[in-house]
């Protein structure tokens, strides 16, 4: 498999860069709430099993609870009713987790303003300077508000009128899905 050694050797030297977009999970993650009726889903929290004692002298384990929505994840097809009779998280094939991605860093954006939103045109205006969207490939939305993931209520940054955060427009959420040749997108929020 020599595109397998390629990738490896591109990986050992550094020329293939693999970034990690995961936060930690803690109890001070945050999570969605949602308005009355709707439930909302359990907080993460942890519970000790053993810690190298009499309850597992070699090994160290945890229980763990938590929403499937909590913290970085991967939301599948089914997960949205308009893909209700589509794949879930195992049924997504892995060659569809591993594409060409590039960045559209709207961080400065969002720090002026909470409630920006990713328009068409933004993304059109950072392929005049970058090229194309990658075919198949993914669009990583990059807000900055993961530097809120430790703090619930700074990355929720509610107030009276509900929770401030940046996001995508609607009409740029379908435009993304329907009308570009990717597959996916990712964005802290």
């Amino acid at each position: 498999m020599p595109v397998l050694n390629d990738l490896l050797a591109a990986l050992a030297d550094g020329s293939v860069e693999v970034v990690d977009l995961t936060a930690p999970l803690s109890e001070s993650t945050p999570i969605l709430h949602l308005p009355e009726p709707f439930a909302n889903t359990v907080p993460f929290s942890l519970t000790e099993i053993s810690r190298y004692d009499d309850r597992g002298p070699a090994w160290y384990w945890n229980d763990i609870r938590t929403g499937e929505h909590v913290g970085t994840h991967f939301d599948a097809p089914v997960h949205w009713v308009t893909g209700r009779e589509r794949e879930d998280v195992s049924q997504v094939p892995p060659r569809r987790l591993v594409a060409p991605a590039v960045v559209l860093d709207a961080s400065a954006h969002a720090a002026a303003d909470p409630d920006f939103l990713l328009e068409i045109d933004h993304v059109r205006d950072w392929e005049k300077s970058n090229g194309p969207l990658p075919e198949g490939g993914w669009l990583l939305y990059r807000t900055g508000w993961d530097a809120r993931s430790g703090d619930g209520d700074a990355f929720l940054n509610a107030d009276e009128t509900g929770s401030h955060t940046p996001g995508i427009s609607a009409e740029c959420a379908r435009w993304l899905a329907e009308e570009t040749p990717l597959q996916g997108l990712g964005v802290e929020t």
